[in-house]
């Protein structure tokens, strides 16, 4: 049997892309397959910010979360997940205290880092850098 999500919500850092898919369930949050608390320390702490704010803020979680990530580095999919967590825990409450909540703690929970990498420029070895030059 095939559960249809009740939306899915998308968050991203540099190149990798986190995709958070909301169902009704009991406040269980999966990330790539496995509990986030099966996670390292510090990227366990990450994902959980979002959700104890929501905790604090709302109460009991009434619905579970899967998150699936790609593209970029472990880093950047851990940031993803985070903002993609944030995203679907605001839309699912349609809370504008978790909401205000949130932007008060940390603004990159709901506003994505927007920076991407510099090309690098023809004839040069990197974005920045000129070709050096000699008069002699």
């Amino acid at each position: 049997m095939i559960v249809k999500p009740l939306f899915v919500v998308a968050g991203k850092r540099k190149t990798a892309v986190a995709k958070a898919f909301v169902f009704s369930g009991k406040g269980h949050v999966t990330y790539n397959g496995q509990h986030y608390e099966t996670l390292p320390f510090f990227h366990k702490l990450a994902i959980s910010e979002p959700l104890k704010i929501a905790q604090e803020t709302l109460g009991a979680l009434s619905f579970d979360i899967k998150i699936r990530t790609s593209g970029g580095g472990k880093e950047g999919q851990i940031q993803a997940a985070r903002l993609a967590l944030a995203k679907a825990l605001v839309r699912a409450s349609q809370s504008l205290d978790l909401r205000k909540a949130y932007l008060k703690y940390d603004r990159a929970l709901l506003v994505a880092d927007t920076r991407r990498k510099e090309p690098y420029k023809p004839g040069d070895s990197k974005a920045r850098a000129k070709r050096q030059k000699s008069y002699r």
